[in-house]
């Protein structure tokens, strides 16, 4: 067994459409003041072409890139998504296809909005066990093939995008802290994608109240299990569900003055399991946050599920 795994690199993808607030206002009765006043959305990327295996694996290869590694290095995939409209063969499959990657793991999971932190505790679990050495952990989601363009509660939300990890197995404890994960399924509810033709449906106040008042206890827990105060965290990389949230949390989280929030809702959207590797991505793309530091990431949403651990900046 190995002492504990690390975040070697980050990639990133969007596609290349971008789709503005008053874009939006021509179709549906909204308009820019409200949108930005009411989540913080100026303008998301929607996908033409691409699927979500396609953004999967440009992310993927950008990680791959970034941390000096090539397919034959990778022993497991896990990819976190909510809106592939294929069941079989699953995202991780066709994903380790394209990259040429020989006899992987290969995991699809759905928790929505917190799939990428289940997805980086499953592979911190399996790097700790002796399962896997090097892992892709990857959020990638289509959300605009599953959202009714004429909803206006859900329209001005939801966007395209996949955000990819290298997690390798690491001497030094810490690089991935211990995971705080659960959910409220009682309120699952809140958030529905049901059905074979389905779109989203939400009950954006529920899921607001619901994270503004429940998860701040269990993202400080996570702090905590990790033997970081929140005041050293150098950035906060949350769900970019809705600014207001993240700033809600944020607030009853007492970061240190300088900490980093990201705040990556307002040129992407909400990207669900891709919001956070998304984020945390430009991050280090921008070197926003050094190499090495604490970063509190904290995923929630349908189900409802919640995850979140400390993570060391790569």
């Amino acid at each position: 067994m190995t002492a504990g795994s690390r975040i070697v690199s980050l990639g990133h993808y969007q596609p290349s459409r971008v789709v503005t607030n008053n874009d939006l206002a021509g179709i549906i009765e909204t308009n820019d003041e409200w949108i930005r006043d009411r989540v913080g959305i100026a303008e998301r990327r929607i996908a033409e072409t691409e699927s979500v295996a396609d953004m999967a694996t440009f992310a993927a290869e950008k990680a791959l890139a970034n941390a000096g590694l090539t397919a034959a290095d990778i022993d497991s995939v896990f990819v976190a998504t909510c809106s592939s409209a294929d069941r079989c063969p699953n995202v991780a499959s066709r994903v380790s296809a394209r990259l040429g990657i020989q006899a992987p793991g290969a995991v699809d999971l759905n928790t929505a909005c917190s799939g990428f932190c289940y997805g980086l505790a499953m592979a911190d679990h399996a790097i700790r066990a002796g399962a896997a050495r090097n892992a892709l952990v990857i959020g990638s989601e289509k959300l605009s093939d599953i959202t009714d363009w004429t909803d206006r509660r859900t329209a001005i939300i939801f966007a395209d995008g996949a955000g990819a990890a290298v997690v390798s197995a690491s001497d030094e404890p810490g690089g991935v802290g211990p995971v705080v994960w659960g959910s409220a399924p009682e309120k699952g509810d809140s958030i529905l994608i049901e059905g074979w033709l389905p779109v989203i449906q939400q009950e954006g106040q529920a899921v607001f109240r619901w994270a503004t008042t429940a998860l701040a206890h269990h993202a400080k827990l996570a702090c905590e299990k990790a033997g970081v105060a929140t005041t050293d965290l150098a950035a906060f990389v949350a769900h970019q569900a809705n600014a207001r949230i993240i700033d809600g949390i944020a607030k009853r989280l007492d970061l240190g003055p300088d900490t980093v929030v990201a705040k990556d809702i307002t040129g992407s959207g909400n990207t669900s399991a891709a919001s956070i590797p998304l984020a945390l991505s430009k991050l280090v793309e921008t070197r926003a946050v050094p190499s090495g530091s604490p970063v509190l990431l904290f995923g929630f949403g349908g189900g409802l599920t919640y995850a979140g651990q400390v993570v060391r900046c790569p």
